[in-house]
């Protein structure tokens, strides 16, 4: 292929300045031919070029692939599915709320409000005013100190009694009133010996206010062990023999806090 050089390009053109350059078929234009052409502001249109363009329209085009917009994808919100949230202790039911006919007997275990076990507690609670009112009109009345703590060693654990029943947790307290489970029996059961007192002395107005007191709290102790053995028989077995016991085991004291009153232990 001929190769048109600057230098010939420059003697062709040397009469006229056209516009376009046309470069014929068969010959190219050297770098320098080129260049001197653009120099010239000479457009420069090449036959090859415009053959080989109309090959390139010929040619079936391709389809044009649009780009498309990836979009994020919506975030679905799923609901979890709601997990009962109490069960009722007797039958084994799960519940979404709590029936208002229904409280609490211990974490979310459910019983009817006049349950046995909440029965319980009731007479529990009232046992624990009572303590309080009967030692608070004691007080009123000038009787010892140390009577008064002795009631309330064993309002303390009426308490903690209570606190062990709704939280469904084991009962220990080794003491009441100084004395352990055995020796309570022992002082309860031969109050001659401890305190020159005979077993169980009946109350009567002449004993005075305060010995009155005392019995009424016995009396008391006595229901609310009563109401214990109710509550926590489940077929041939007790539940929660550790508080009947303990109940018990105040009512002895109770009637070792009488014993000491009559033969003026108290005394200060």
């Amino acid at each position: 292929m001929k190769v048109i050089t600057e230098a010939v390009l420059r003697s062709e053109l040397r009469a006229s300045t056209p516009e376009c350059y046309t470069v014929p078929e068969g010959k190219i234009l050297s770098p320098a031919a080129r260049e001197y052409l653009q120099q010239c502001k000479i457009r420069i249109e090449d036959r090859m070029s415009k053959r080989e363009v109309k090959k390139e329209e010929r040619k079936p085009e391709k389809p044009e692939i649009q780009a498309t917009e990836v979009l994020p994808m919506p975030t679905v919100q799923v609901e979890k599915e709601a997990k009962p949230q109490f069960v009722d202790y007797d039958t084994g039911a799960y519940y979404y709320d709590k029936p208002e006919h229904m409280t609490h007997l211990f974490g979310n275990t459910l019983v009817p409000k006049d349950h046995k076990r909440i029965f319980f507690r009731g007479k529990l609670d009232s046992l624990e005013t009572l303590f309080v009112l009967n030692q608070t009109i004691l007080l009123e009345m000038g009787e010892s100190q140390k009577l008064i703590d002795d009631l309330q060693d064993i309002l303390v654990s009426l308490r903690e009694m209570m606190r062990c029943d709704v939280m469904n947790e084991p009962f220990r307290r080794e003491l009441i009133i100084g004395l352990n489970h055995a020796e309570l029996r022992e002082h309860s059961h031969n109050p001659m010996k401890f305190y020159k007192i005979k077993q169980m002395v009946l109350p009567d107005y002449t004993l005075g206010k305060a010995y009155a007191l005392l019995n009424q709290l016995r009396a008391a102790v006595r229901e609310t062990e009563v109401a214990a053995a109710t509550a926590f028989h489940e077929g041939r077995e007790y539940t929660r023999e550790d508080i009947i016991e303990e109940l018990n085991r105040m009512s002895s004291a109770m009637h070792i806090v009488m014993c000491k009153y009559l033969a003026e232990a108290y005394k200060e």
